[in-house]
């Protein structure tokens, strides 16, 4: 039987906007064995190299904190019905860490990341783009809880590097990549028909590769 590539989904948007619980909840609904996760947080650049006082300066939510020709190549190796092997991210030393999980070509493949659409040689490899569009307050909120009780930070910590670096990072980079999604989620509207979206393409690939298996 044939076997078409994977069709490859981006979800981008601000800091804490709900783009990994997304796509969570479509791997939960559609199946995980239709679905694989790609993280774009797991492809930071590794700091091991610099000191750890130095690493908490670097700016992460600005293009060049991510390795895109690395996320990029990985992306183009899935499109290829290839399996990929990526590294997990320590945020506490902001290096990668030892842990890799595989990634496999499943149908759909969902790729997340505040920063995918804002970068070209990203965001054309996505054959549907959607962009969650979350209240400033709701983000910031979830953001101080998510990196204090998971991340190691401090409150002072989280809310100087949101001052400084997240807020005019989202207003400057991942804001205006809005434009280019395909559909926009405000306020958790929309999700339902969105997942249905997806439902409904995988169903209508998998008949196709039943008639064209059967023609044979």
């Amino acid at each position: 039987m044939p076997r078409f590539r994977p069709y490859i989904v981006g979800i981008a948007g601000g800091t804490a906007s709900g783009k990994t619980t997304l796509a969570r909840t479509i791997a939960d609904t559609l199946g995980r064995d239709r679905v694989s996760l790609v993280d774009a947080d797991s492809y930071y650049r590794d700091l091991k190299k610099l000191p750890v006082e130095k690493r908490g300066h670097i700016n992460f939510d600005h293009p060049y904190a991510l390795d895109a020709e690395l996320l990029r190549e990985h992306i183009k190796t899935l499109k290829k019905n290839r399996p990929v092997e990526k590294h997990e991210y320590d945020f506490e030393q902001n290096t990668r860490a030892r842990k890799k999980s595989i990634i496999q070509p499943l149908p759909l493949v969902i790729v997340e990341g505040i920063l995918i659409f804002a970068l070209k040689e990203l965001r054309r490899l996505f054959d549907l783009k959607a962009y969650i569009d979350e209240a400033p307050d709701i983000r910031l909120v979830r953001r101080m809880l998510r990196d204090t009780r998971e991340r190691g930070r401090s409150v002072e910590n989280v809310a100087d590097q949101y001052m400084n670096n997240v807020r005019p990072m989202h207003e400057m980079f991942v804001e205006p990549s809005k434009a280019h999604a395909d559909i926009i989620l405000s306020n958790g509207n929309g999700v339902d028909g969105f997942i249905d979206h997806l439902q409904s393409l995988l169903q209508q690939r998998n008949a196709a590769k039943g008639g064209k298996h059967a023609k044979k």
